[in-house]
C-alpha cells in the first residue's frame, strides 16, 4: 500500500508471504505505487528478489552457497579456484552484470587457460547464480548467456599411443612399468593404479577391482579415498597383464592383502606429481610427443576396446562412468559414424552378391565380343 507521510512523502510498503515487510519512499503517489506494481508481479510470476539479500556480495555468497555443497576435496579444490577467479569478488550480488561474467571468461582465455579449464570455472560460476536465483537473492542469473570458449575438436585433442609408441614406453617403464600396464591395459586412471592393493588383483580370475584411488599432487597432501562416484568396478584383464603383475608381486615380495602393489623406490605411494615425474622420463627416452600425458593410455584402452566393437555400456563399465553419456561425450568420435556402418554393410552385401553372380556365370553364356 501508499500512504503520505507528514513530510509530504509517499510511502510504499509490502509483505511477501505474511514475513518481512519491505518499505520505500517515494516523492510522488505514482512512483510508489509502480515500485509495488513491479514487485507485485515480480512476486506473482516467481522472479521476485529480496532487496536486502541482493546486496550480499559474492564472497558473502560464495560461503552460503559451499557450506551446503557436499564434495570430494578436489572438487571443492577446483571450485575455490573458480570463485576466487572472478573480478566481482567484493560487488554486491545484484549488481554484478551479464556483460561482467562474459568479459571474465573473455579475460580468461587471454591468460591462456585451456577451453576445457574455462569451462569447468564457468559452469561451477552459473552453478552459484543460480543457486542465488533460487533462493531468491538475485531475480536472474547473469551467466546464463555467458559462453565458454571452444575447444578443440576431441578427434584432434585426444592423445593415443600406437603399438610401437607403447611398446616403446613399456621397454624404458623399467621398475614403472607394470603402472604403466594396468593403466593402457586396464584402463585404470592415475589415482586408481596407484591405489591398487594385492587383495585387489585376482591372479587367477584375470580381474582387477578398483576400490579406492590417491589423491594428492605431494607427499603431504597423499591421501587414500574411494573411488569416484559410480567407479567402482571390476575390470576383466588379459592373461599376459595378470602373468606380468604376478612376477612383479613375486619380484617386490608383497604377501599382505593391504600391501601396495605400486609404491616408489623410496616406498612411498605415487602420487600426481611423482607419477608425473616417472612418464615424463619414460616420454623422454621413449621419443614420445610432448603433449602425451600418462592418462592418454586410459584414452588408449578405451579406444582398443571400440576398435573392437564393444558397446558403449561395455567400455562405459570398464572405464568406470557413472553414465554411458559420459563415455558418449568423450569417445563418440572413435565409434563408426551411420555412414561408415553403412558403406561398410553395403560393401560386404555387394561383395557377397556379386560372387554369386560371378559364380553362376559359364563359359556358353559369357559375353560374346565382335
Amino acid at each position: 500500500m501508499s500512504e503520505k507521510t507528514g513530510k509530504v512523502v509517499w510511502r510504499a510498503r509490502y509483505r511477501v508471504d505474511g514475513g518481512k515487510e519491505h518499505v520505500r519512499h517515494f516523492p510522488t503517489k505514482r512512483a510508489g505505487e509502480a515500485w509495488l506494481n513491479e514487485a507485485t508481479a515480480a512476486i506473482v510470476t516467481g522472479s521476485w528478489a529480496d532487496p536486502v539479500a541482493g546486496r550480499l556480495s559474492w564472497s558473502d555468497w560464495v560461503k552460503v552457497w559451499e557450506s551446503g555443497q557436499v564434495w570430494t576435496e578436489s572438487t571443492s579444490a577446483t571450485v575455490e579456484t573458480a570463485m576466487r577467479s572472478v573480478p566481482w569478488g567484493d560487488k554486491a550480488m545484484r549488481e554484478i552484470k551479464p556483460s561482467e561474467v562474459q568479459r571474465w571468461v573473455a579475460d580468461e582465455s587471454k591468460r591462456g587457460l585451456a577451453p576445457a579449464t574455462i569451462k569447468t570455472r564457468l559452469n561451477f560460476v552459473q552453478m552459484c547464480f543460480r543457486a542465488a536465483v533460487n533462493e531468491g537473492v538475485i531475480p536472474k542469473n547473469p551467466a546464463t548467456t555467458a559462453k565458454a570458449p571452444r575447444g578443440r575438436k576431441k578427434d584432434v585433442a585426444m592423445k593415443l599411443l600406437t603399438t610401437e609408441q607403447l611398446a616403446a614406453s613399456l621397454e624404458v617403464a623399467e621398475h614403472f612399468r607394470p603402472f604403466v600396464a594396468v593403466c593402457a591395459f586396464a584402463g585404470l586412471r592415475l589415482g586408481e593404479a596407484a591405489g591398487l592393493q594385492l587383495s585387489d588383483i585376482d591372479l587367477d580370475a584375470n580381474t582387477i577391482a578398483v576400490n579406492r584411488q590417491v589423491q594428492g599432487t605431494s607427499i603431504p597432501s597423499t591421501k587414500i579415498v574411494p573411488p569416484k562416484a559410480g567407479s567402482e568396478r571390476t575390470v576383466y584383464v588379459p592373461q599376459e597383464l595378470s602373468e606380468m603383475l604376478r612376477v612383479h608381486v613375486e619380484r617386490e615380495g608383497i604377501t599382505r592383502p593391504d600391501e601396495h602393489l605400486f609404491v616408489t623406490p623410496l616406498g612411498r605411494l605415487y602420487n600426481r606429481n611423482n607419477a608425473g615425474d616417472e612418464w615424463r622420463r619414460i616420454r623422454t627416452e621413449a621419443e614420445l610427443p610432448s603433449d602425451v600425458t600418462l592418462h592418454a593410455l586410459r584414452h588408449t584402452f578405451a579406444s582398443n576396446l571400440i576398435a573392437a566393437g564393444c558397446d558403449v555400456v561395455t567400455v562405459q563399465r570398464a572405464l568406470g562412468h557413472s553414465q554411458p553419456s559420459i563415455t558418449l561425450n568423450v569417445y563418440s568420435h572413435l565409434w563408426p559414424s551411420a555412414e561408415d556402418k553403412t558403406r561398410t554393410a553395403t560393401a560386404v552385401f555387394m561383395g557377397e552378391v556379386l560372387a554369386s553372380a560371378d559364380s553362376q556365370r559359364t563359359p556358353d553364356n559369357k559375353p560374346q565380343v565382335s
